[in-house]
């Protein structure tokens, strides 16, 4: 084997790894996001507002730290940090709205939160791979 196939190799193990782990820190925000909602719905009574912001920020915390320290941990990134705090800090935002609309609409047509979650956490799956990889944890 060549070292050029050896490098082509690494960097492809490298992503799926990357890929992986990408993918079990979402679980992570998801499903803690998903009982924080749980509990701020039926729990707490609170509105689709307030139950799914709490849930949402409660989640992103948790991503946070797992895609800055460990899915995209980076020493080069180490010295950007308010840099890439700000744009992860944009881009949760940009999501927060368009995660509430499509909870929200899905939600007028019948369909419970409790799917459209679901249904928003594929959409996300993709979407905040792209942002995450090329623009805010990129190398």
């Amino acid at each position: 084997m060549t070292m050029e196939k050896i490098n082509v190799f690494l960097k492809l193990h490298k992503r799926i790894v990357q890929l992986l782990e990408y993918s079990f820190s979402g679980g992570v925000y998801f499903w803690v996001g998903y009982l924080t909602f749980f509990i701020c719905d039926k729990g707490l009574h609170w509105t689709l507002w307030w139950a799914k912001i709490t849930a949402d920020i409660v989640g992103w915390v948790a991503n946070y730290i797992l895609q800055r320290y460990w899915v995209f941990s980076s020493s080069r990134l180490s010295k950007h940090k308010v840099e890439v705090t700000g744009k992860y800090v944009f881009i949760t935002l940009v999501d927060f709205v368009l995660d509430y609309f499509i909870v929200r609409a899905l939600k007028s047509i019948g369909i419970t939160p409790y799917i459209g979650q679901f249904v928003s956490a594929g959409f996300f799956t993709f979407w905040n791979y792209v942002w995450y990889r090329w623009w805010v944890f990129k190398d």
